[in-house]
């Protein structure tokens, strides 16, 4: 099959999770003979080279607003894919639901991955929230095909839109990477400190982290890796704390995110918006004991093999932390169970023979 992969910033991954979603498909899908093409940003992709293990890229400009970057970028990227003669197209992200409307009207074959319930999220206005409950509606009826990462987010298009969707979870590696590199750059010992990754919005919940935080004696100290671009008065209040043991590293990919993935004593999840969260699937498949938000989407991928807490109630994660600093040996063993789930539930490569099969019966390829 020919594919086109619309809706993300690029690869290679340098932002979230639907980019390294795409870079994880997109390699997986041309070894296995199809010819992918993913449509990237270019204030995100910087370099010069159009192909990326295989994966041809296209990069397009990008308007910088915080409303319309993504589905400005994804209108541009069709109006330029429509004439690849691509057998397949598929988009990241419900807000460009209606850019789907292009390549359905020329006859093409579309497939949509909606994420998880962007309107909830704090940092969109009462604009930004119609668009996105407008665009739910369009996914249900625009696309040949509608794919969910989170069993709640599927049960949510089918309850309240009577919308069928195939559920392909979020994938990760599993095994730790020993390397410490990184951590030496920011003076910190392999299981020596509480890790928190996730973009620095408030619904994320990194403010709730550091006051809990707050409330610990403990040498080990919180790492915040993280960032984001339009969240600057939220992320000068996250940082005008007054604890010297809370470390910001900003944005961290690749191989050191591996590193700090690998050697946490803990790792703490505190997002409550959205389907399945690609850092938590992260964690857990580099043996983290993890400590999550209690909510639905997080119950589903994590189920017995961690702990929770409640983020409107911070005494609950200091309470979880300070039990864990007095039990290693219950760290170990519940970071083993995170890296057996993974390892059996969210392997990238079973996702990519899901995405496969979706793509087969969606294209006309799959039906000759």
């Amino acid at each position: 099959m020919r594919i086109a992969i619309l809706g993300t910033r690029g690869i290679p991954a340098s932002y979230g999770g639907f980019e390294t979603f795409a870079e994880q498909l997109s390699v997986r899908l041309v070894r296995k003979g199809h010819d992918v093409t993913v449509y990237g940003r270019s204030n995100y992709i910087r370099t010069r080279e159009r192909l990326y293990r295989g994966v041809r890229l296209v990069i397009l400009p990008n308007v910088m607003h915080k409303y319309l970057d993504t589905p400005v970028h994804t209108f541009l990227c069709t109006l330029h894919a429509v004439f690849g003669s691509y057998d397949l197209y598929f988009y990241c992200n419900s807000a460009n639901a209606f850019s789907t409307l292009v390549p359905r009207l020329l006859g093409k074959r579309v497939v949509l991955n909606v994420d998880g319930l962007e309107w909830k999220r704090a940092k969109w206005n009462v604009f930004g929230k119609a668009v996105y409950r407008i665009s739910e509606f369009l996914s249900t009826f625009l696309p040949h095909c509608v794919v969910t990462d989170a069993q709640a987010v599927q049960r949510y298009y089918e309850e309240r839109f009577h919308k069928k969707s195939v559920w392909i979870p979020y994938g990760a590696p599993t095994g730790k990477r020993r390397s410490t590199e990184t951590l030496k750059q920011w003076g910190l010992k392999p299981n020596g400190y509480l890790l928190y990754v996730s973009r620095l919005e408030p619904e994320n919940n990194a403010h709730a982290v550091i006051e809990a935080y707050e409330r610990i004696t403990t040498a080990l100290p919180l790492v915040i890796v993280g960032d984001a671009p339009f969240s600057t008065e939220y992320i000068r209040k996250l940082k005008s704390t007054q604890d010297p043991r809370i470390l910001f590293t900003g944005y961290v990919f690749g191989r050191g995110y591996e590193e700090l993935l690998s050697n946490a004593y803990c790792y703490i999840q505190a997002t409550e918006v959205g389907g399945t969260h690609p850092a938590l699937v992260e964690a857990m498949g580099r043996g983290n004991c993890i400590l999550a938000n209690d909510v639905p989407e997080h119950r589903e991928v994590l189920a017995e093999a961690g702990f929770y807490f409640s983020v409107r109630l911070p005494s609950t994660l200091a309470d979880q932390i300070n039990r864990l600093l007095r039990r290693p040996e219950i760290v170990r063993q519940y970071g083993r169970r995170a890296m057996e789930r993974t390892r059996a539930l969210y392997s990238w490569d079973a996702i990519a023979d899901d995405y496969e099969t979706v793509f087969r019966k969606t294209s006309r390829v799959g039906k000759r």
